[in-house]
């Protein structure tokens, strides 16, 4: 008597199809919704970025008889200084990096004025656009400091957030 034995030791290749295919489904969905994360999340630390160079250039402001620095001086932030016969440390250990453009988009937004005295600065390029911001966005100034969308800047929005 022959006994017939099962050779049956691995899968077909339909079901090695199907497992394939549902994982391909599972990946196209999930995919979209980390990207989308990662770029929110890179938007808030951009947003951090630009609250503690606002805050940095308060702090000089109040050393420096209110002036803001010119321009092109936002350098100064990170670097120690003197007043008077007393010297400083630097406001900011170094001018941040925006993590979305990986370099310092902030100094080449930086714009200040006198009489009255009054700063603002923003995210240069599109950056975040994955976020679903516009280019050059967000923006801080001394008036209204962070400013999300175009709206809070006509006023037309109350959501801006010092």
């Amino acid at each position: 008597m022959m006994h017939r034995i099962s050779s049956r030791k691995g899968f077909t290749l339909i079901e090695l199809m199907i497992v394939i295919a549902i994982i391909a489904i599972l990946a196209a969905i999930l995919v979209p919704n980390f990207i989308r994360a990662r770029a929110q999340g890179q938007l808030t630390a951009c947003k951090s970025n630009l609250k503690n160079i606002g805050t940095a250039l308060e702090m000089y402001a109040t050393d420096n008889g209110g002036r803001y620095p010119r321009p092109d001086e936002l350098s100064l932030l990170s670097t120690p200084g003197t007043i008077g016969n007393d010297s400083t440390q630097a406001y900011l250990k170094q001018i941040p990096i925006c993590p979305s453009a990986g370099k310092n988009t902030y100094s080449e937004a930086y714009d200040s004025t006198q009489n009255p005295d009054n700063y603002s600065l923003y995210c240069f390029g599109s950056n975040h656009t994955a976020a679903g911001m516009p280019e050059n966005y967000p923006k801080f100034n001394a008036e209204m400091g962070l400013i999300e969308r175009e709206s809070q800047m006509t006023g037309n929005d109350s959501t801006a957030t010092t």
